[in-house]
C-alpha cells in the first residue's frame, strides 16, 4: 500500500492540463527542505545542495529564504541561474576545460556577488584559473573511479594547493557509490572512506596548508557526512551536499526512511489506451520520466495495482494487478519517479501545485545546458 495520500497531490481542475506534465508542491518542498537542516543539527551552513535536481530559480530562492546559501551545481547554466536567483556560493562540481572554463570565468565575472569554485584534479586544469577571482577544491576519488585524485597522490595534492594560493578553498569527496539500502553497511562504507580522507587532511595539516572546507556525501550517505566523528570540532567547516532531497523520489525514500520526507515534485500522466486484459498505458514515456535507474521508473500515487512496465518514448505501460479495476480512458496518475534527477530536465515548466490548485508555472530555468555558443567573444 503506497504511504502516499493522493488527495495530497490531485490537482482539483485538470481540464486544461495537457499531459505529462511536472507538478511541483511548494509546501513539501519546504518541508523537505527543513527535514534535511534538522539532519544536519539545525544548522543551515553544513548542507550545500547539489541543484542538478532543483533546475528552478524559484526552487533555489526557497532553499535561500529558508537559509541555505551555498550550493553545487554541475553545468554552467545552473551556476548561471544560481548566481542570478542569489547565491552566495556555488561550487561547479565538474571537471572543466576549454571553452566550459572560460564560461565559468565570465560568469563569477558577471556575478561578483557570488562566490564561484570550481574542482581540479591536475595542473594543467589549475592553470585554466590562475589570475581569475574563481576558487579552487581539489577533486578526490572516493571509490566512484569517475573523477578524482587518487589518496596515494597526496604530494601532488598539496603541491596543487600551494600552487593555487588564495584560491586554493578546500577538499570535494564524493561518495555517491555509498548507495546500498542497508543503513549499518553505508555507514560502514562511508566511514571508512571518511577515514582516508581524515589522512589527507592530517598530511595538509603538517604541511602547513589550510583547509578551508571539505565538502562530501551525496544522498545516501548524507547522513553519515554530518554523523562522522572526525568532522566534529576540525578546523574546516564540512558540508553535506545531497540534492534529490529536495524533491525525493522512490529511490532517496528507500534509502532515507526515516528522516520525514516526502515527495514534492510528481508527473502528471493520463490513460491514454486498454491495450489488453490487465494492461493499461499512459502519456508518460522516457521523456517524461526518467529511466536510467530501472523498471519499473516509478509509482502510482494511490494506485498500489499498478505496476509500469518498460516505457518508450511517449508511452508507459502498466500491468493491472489482478482484482483490480483499471483506471479509465482519460483519468489522470500521478507519478513518483524512481530517479527525479532527470524527469526535472525533462520538462520546459513546471506547475506549482498548492492545496490542489495550480497557482503558477515556473520556467525549469536551468534545464539542459546554455547555449554552445554562449561564450563572449
Amino acid at each position: 500500500m503506497s504511504p502516499w495520500n493522493l488527495t495530497d497531490y490531485e490537482v482539483i481542475d485538470t481540464s486544461r492540463v495537457i499531459t505529462p506534465a511536472l507538478l511541483i508542491y511548494p509546501d513539501k518542498l519546504h518541508h523537505n527542505i527543513q527535514a534535511t537542516i534538522k539532519m544536519v543539527g539545525g544548522d543551515a551552513n553544513r548542507w550545500r545542495p547539489h541543484i542538478k535536481t532543483a533546475k528552478l530559480s524559484a526552487v533555489v530562492k526557497g532553499y535561500i529564504r529558508d537559509g541555505v546559501k551555498q550550493f553545487k551545481c554541475s553545468t554552467t547554466l545552473e551556476l548561471k541561474m544560481a548566481c542570478e536567483a542569489g547565491a552566495e556560493d556555488v561550487l561547479v562540481a565538474f571537471s572543466l576545460v576549454g571553452a566550459n572554463a572560460l564560461r565559468v570565468i565570465e560568469i563569477a565575472r558577471d556575478y561578483p556577488k557570488t562566490r564561484v569554485s570550481v574542482l581540479i584534479e591536475s595542473a594543467a586544469q589549475l592553470e585554466n584559473w590562475i589570475g581569475s577571482s574563481v576558487g579552487v577544491y581539489l577533486d578526490l576519488n572516493s571509490g566512484m573511479n569517475r573523477t578524482g585524485m587518487e589518496a596515494d597522490q597526496v604530494e601532488e595534492m598539496i603541491r596543487l594547493a600551494k600552487a593555487a594560493g588564495a584560491n586554493f578553498r578546500g577538499l570535494h569527496w564524493y561518495d555517491g557509490h555509498v548507495s546500498m539500502i542497508d543503513p549499518e553497511e553505508r555507514q560502514k562504507l562511508a566511514f571508512g572512506g571518511y577515514n582516508r580522507l581524515m589522512d589527507i587532511v592530517a598530511a595538509f595539516e603538517k604541511a602547513g596548508v589550510a583547509i578551508e572546507e571539505v565538502v562530501t556525501s551525496g544522498t545516501p550517505a548524507a547522513p553519515y557526512g554530518y554523523l562522522y566523528p572526525g568532522f566534529q570540532g576540525a578546523p574546516f567547516v564540512q558540508r553535506i551536499s545531497p540534492g534529490t532531497v529536495v524533491y525525493n523520489d522512490l529511490s532517496s525514500l528507500k534509502q532515507l526512511p526515516n528522516f520525514g520526507y516526502v515527495p514534492a515534485a510528481v508527473v502528471m500522466a493520463t490513460v491514454i489506451s486498454h491495450p489488453k486484459p490487465g494492461v493499461i498505458t499512459c502519456d508518460a514515456g522516457h521523456k517524461a520520466v526518467g529511466v536510467d535507474s530501472g523498471v519499473p521508473n516509478c509509482a502510482v500515487i494511490g494506485h498500489p495495482g499498478l505496476t509500469p512496465l518498460k516505457p518508450s518514448e511517449e508511452h508507459l505501460p502498466m500491468e493491472v494487478a489482478a482484482g483490480t479495476m483499471p483506471p479509465a480512458i482519460g483519468e489522470k496518475l500521478y507519478l513518483i519517479p524512481r530517479h527525479v534527477c532527470p524527469t526535472v530536465n525533462n520538462f520546459d515548466q513546471a506547475l506549482i501545485v498548492d492545496n490542489g490548485q495550480i497557482v503558477s508555472v515556473e520556467l525549469v530555468n536551468a534545464r539542459g545546458h546554455e547555449h554552445p555558443l554562449s561564450l563572449d567573444k
